[in-house]
């Protein structure tokens, strides 16, 4: 029996891995096609999991966009969109965020444990907030949304969390999607952090697929034993 959600990693980057620009201005890195996929698999995961900073910079909204996909998992008695799920160390969230105003679905956050205390006080009229501990551990916050029901999820970003997901192997597959063009700024986020990760050159990840999408590529990679084709 699994031990934790089947996770898929999602990201669109620069040609030269960032995630976005060096200012606040959105930097779209994808297109309406390849929007269309990633609603897709929104659709099929029980829940949406981005880091605070994605919350606090993007302002996402983190919903399933196509009727025809929301009327499905309503019909299968799921609500139109999977839980929402972000992980923050000193709770500093607005809470006029679409994460808590949007979608009639589940919202979790999970804080470090000295910030809780206060994140209850701010957020528990709209959302769940969970002690990940001190610091909030992928491995555990995992298991947890297991035991919630989550089987399936999606984890969105930003690099901080793929850097955990990806340095703490618990991730199946990474969906990376290549934009036609440089970044070239250093202030920009990358794709990951620093880390010391499970597929170097004596292990290497293994290519599933590879698809254009209009003027983007996606990259699709087997992460685990448990990938599914």
């Amino acid at each position: 029996m699994a031990d934790r959600p089947y996770t898929v990693l999602s990201c669109s980057m620069s040609i030269d891995g960032y995630l976005a620009g060096a200012t606040r201005t959105r930097l779209l890195l994808s297109n309406d096609e390849d929007f269309d996929r990633v609603d897709a698999v929104r659709a099929s995961c029980d829940a949406i999991v981005v880091g605070a900073t994605t919350v606090r910079q993007d302002d996402p909204r983190l919903l399933v966009r196509a009727n025809d996909r929301r009327a499905e998992r309503v019909a299968r008695g799921l609500p139109p969109s999977p839980a929402k799920v972000t992980v923050t160390r000193c709770g500093q969230l607005d809470r006029d965020a679409q994460f808590f105003t949007v979608g009639d679905c589940r919202k979790y956050v999970y804080c470090e444990s000295p910030t809780v205390a206060q994140a209850r006080h701010r957020f528990s009229d709209i959302a769940t907030v969970v002690d990940g501990g001190e610091p909030v551990e992928m491995g555990w916050m995992s298991r947890d949304l297991l035991a919630r029901g989550v089987e399936r999820m999606l984890v969105e970003g930003g690099g901080t969390l793929h850097t955990q997901f990806l340095a703490d192997d618990l991730a199946d597959e990474l969906h990376l999607v290549i934009a036609p063009f440089f970044v070239g700024d250093s202030r920009a986020r990358r794709f990951v952090n620093d880390g010391r990760f499970p597929w170097n050159p004596e292990r290497r990840a293994t290519l599933a697929q590879v698809k254009h999408i209009g003027d983007v590529v996606l990259l699709r990679y087997a992460l685990s034993e448990r990938f599914q084709a």
